[in-house]
């Protein structure tokens, strides 16, 4: 059985029979054990396809008659073609559970892949690949998440692509209906990078947004748990699990699809804030983190505060007002009232801004993510967090009224 190692067990069956033991002859059994060696060519195949853009190679790579994984790997083509995917290596790592009944097997294997001008370096994650025995091969049967590793989006087959200066967007899925999800969000790109100059002027490196099918396949493309990120409507994370990797704005569809225009650009600008400031890899407040996103998002959305503040002000109607700003655990993607804490930490940036003017609010989140404590970083802005607070606590009073 290709793609399977054999190895012999010697089975002494001991029978007692009448006036003693009696030896039966040892039996030979078969069992299938899964091959590296066999995995690592099946690979090696794999990069070879995505590298040459050849859909006939990739497709042939699934097991015969299997004519969705077969079109899956066809349109890896056509989207490493599209995203200008260099950098592309694939490597065993290890086995993932046991050999099943049929002889298919998984493994984990350590991929990396780079959007070419767009990734300074290339994201670096572990796959697990289900691999099976096919007529004297071992063939490529599906991609999975679980424990640390994830689904990089491209590799579930054709994407939407849809493509500016410096801004990349894929879309899962393809035909009309994806391309028109692909242009629109591209142009949400657009807009949120001049509403985030208007109060950071600095360029904005370049920008890649991934939006998967579902919010399901969003948790499987970051590697999470699942449901991680049910009540977000996007977030900005390192590709891969490398710390000098890409950084990409994720989208939740199954969120923003039931936005508004303005509701929907205000997410995308709020992640382009995190993109233009490298929130990912600097150690910011949480609140102070989202709420100067959300200020930058929210400056000229002239929303009135009912909008903009409802889900804190039902909180602080139902619960009090807060005694202090919101915590590292309020902002945990499961966290009870966290559309809340959002509004909360923005309100306390407005506030920061509306006494002290935008530019010492700009200087107060730049120090503090230079690593300077937040309580100095504040102070040297004008106001002690202490201050802040007093003053934020009391304009969530006047907003319940």
């Amino acid at each position: 059985m290709a793609g399977l190692s054999l190895f012999v067990v010697a089975a002494v069956v001991v029978a007692l029979v009448q006036g003693g033991r009696h030896d039966v002859e040892p039996a030979t059994v078969d069992v299938p054990r899964a091959s590296p060696r066999d995995a690592a060519e099946a690979l090696a195949s794999l990069v070879d396809g995505v590298g040459s853009r050849d859909a006939d190679a990739l497709a042939s790579l699934a097991p015969a008659g299997n004519a969705v994984v077969g079109e899956q790997l066809a349109g890896i083509a056509g989207t490493a073609a599209a995203l200008d995917l260099r950098a592309v290596s694939a490597r065993y790592v290890d086995q993932v559970g046991t050999v099943a009944s049929d002889g298919s097997w998984s493994g984990t294997v350590d991929l990396t892949w780079r959007v070419a001008r767009l990734d300074a370096a290339p994201a670096r994650a572990e796959v697990v690949v289900t691999f099976v025995p096919d007529d004297g091969r071992l063939a490529v049967a599906g991609f999975s998440a679980g424990g640390a590793a994830r689904v990089p989006l491209w590799l579930r087959g054709r994407l939407a692509v849809a493509t500016a200066p410096g801004v990349l967007v894929m879309v899962d899925g393809t035909g009309r209906q994806a391309e028109a999800e692909a242009e629109a969000v591209l142009r949400r790109v657009e807009r949120g990078i001049d509403v985030v100059r208007r109060v950071l002027p600095q360029r904005i490196d370049p920008v890649v947004v991934e939006v998967p099918a579902s919010a399901g396949d969003l948790d499987e493309t970051l590697g999470v748990r699942p449901g991680t990120y049910a009540g977000i409507a996007a977030v900005t994370a390192p590709v891969g699990k490398a710390a000098e990797g890409p950084v990409h704005v994720f989208v939740n569809p199954d969120l923003t699809a039931g936005l508004r225009r303005a509701g929907a650009q205000v997410v995308m600008s709020h992640e382009l804030v995190h993109i233009a400031t490298d929130a990912v890899r600097r150690p910011v407040e949480p609140w102070l983190l989202e709420g100067f996103a959300d200020y930058v998002a929210l400056r000229d959305a002239q929303l009135p505060d009912r909008v903009t503040l409802g889900r804190a002000i039902e909180a602080a109607r139902r619960d009090g007002v807060p005694s202090s700003l919101p915590s590292r655990d309020d902002f945990d993607t499961r966290a009870r009232d966290l559309q809340a804490r959002y509004e909360e930490a923005w309100l306390a940036c407005r506030v920061l801004a509306e006494r002290l003017g935008e530019p010492r609010l700009v200087a107060a989140y730049e120090g503090a993510s230079r690593g300077v404590p937040l309580d100095r970083a504040l102070r040297q802005a004008g106001l002690s967090t202490a201050e802040l607070t007093a003053l934020w606590r009391a304009e969530l009073r006047r907003l319940v009224g």
